[in-house]
């Protein structure tokens, strides 16, 4: 009797302490949101815009934690396995729905993490070296099939990643092969070209319009299904007769499998919101950044599609190791 007693007075005390962590509010501590690639690229810098937005509507800090390695397989990893408890999140790019169409032994299984909502899309220019003597897609693509056995570097932000998919597309459309280096970001991609150590890449408008503008790099076409408003010189791949040429850098956000659904959906919700504060919608677009938004299930459906229209090219791409 004595034995229950304890047990009933300890069980009471438990309860006493639990209940008010059971009813504290969701954030009540700064959130980090993993970018799988380096800073300078095309997620990173989306991420940081939302961040800040979002951020102010919840009143709590996001931390931007950068986990570059494997075509984002160690960021994304990471945050497969964290805790789901509404604290750690990922800014997802393509590589979330392919890495697992190109590579096996994954470290995490593509159920490991609930989509949250689309971010922004960042149209993606095909840009070249200065060197090069090309200015348009009929001119890059006759100089790289003159260079016969030479071929010609493509820098890509590493494997399953956007420009890779480009080089693909464009391998496609034409014939011609690309010898791909992966970096661990963007940015490093389009710095490679900037050192002429590659000859030519495809990156997010927000990495390679100062620099087009600086003529530090030459512009050949955007990917995007509709030319750049900031800039409206750089014609489409569409407009040039390559219409299968066709993608953009997208960024989701993604959370931990079993992360609440009522933090799921205030999580997105704030997200679209932010999204159309002027404030964050003038960050972006500056910068040649589309908002793009919508619901989960908006994003859910887009990444099915993505990943039904990616899928073959997947199948015929190659690994290799990032520098």
């Amino acid at each position: 009797m004595i034995k229950r007693s304890v047990i009933f007075a300890a069980s009471i005390l438990v309860c006493a302490f639990a209940a008010p962590a059971a009813r504290a509010e969701w954030p009540d501590h700064p959130i980090r949101w993993v970018v799988g690639f380096g800073p300078g690229g095309a997620n990173d810098l989306i991420a940081r815009f939302a961040a800040e937005g979002v951020g102010k509507r919840l009143g709590q800090t996001i931390v931007i934690e950068n986990r570059p390695g494997a075509g984002a397989v160690i960021g994304t990893a990471f945050v497969a396995h964290s805790a789901p408890d509404g604290y750690t999140f990922l800014v997802g790019a393509a590589s979330t729905i392919t890495n697992s169409l190109l590579l096996k032994d994954l470290p995490y299984a593509d159920s490991d993490l609930v989509p949250v909502g689309m971010i922004a899309v960042a149209p993606s220019t095909i840009i070249v070296h200065p060197s090069v003597p090309a200015n348009n897609m009929a001119e890059f693509i006759a100089w790289a099939k003159a260079q016969g056995g030479k071929g010609v570097n493509w820098s890509t932000a590493g494997n399953g990643s956007t420009p890779e998919f480009v080089a693909e597309m464009i391998k496609e459309a034409t014939g011609v092969s690309f010898t791909i280096i992966p970096y661990k970001s963007g940015g490093d991609g389009v710095n490679a070209v900037l050192a002429n150590d590659v000859s030519a890449t495809s990156e997010a408008s927000i990495v390679v319009l100062p620099k087009i503008k600086a003529g530090l790099l030459k512009a050949i076409a955007t990917t995007y299904i509709k030319r750049i408003s900031i800039y409206p010189s750089i014609t489409t791949t569409a407009e040039q007769g390559y219409p299968s040429v066709q993608i953009g850098h997208w960024a989701g956000l993604y959370a931990p499998r079993g992360t609440p659904e009522p933090i799921i959906q205030r999580m997105n919700a704030e997200l679209q919101a932010a999204l159309k504060t002027p404030e964050v919608q003038d960050k972006l677009t500056k910068t040649g950044i589309e908002p793009a938004g919508g619901s989960v299930a908006d994003f859910v459906a887009f990444m099915k599609t993505e990943r039904q229209r990616l899928s073959d090219l997947a199948a015929k791409m190659k690994v290799t190791k990032e520098k």
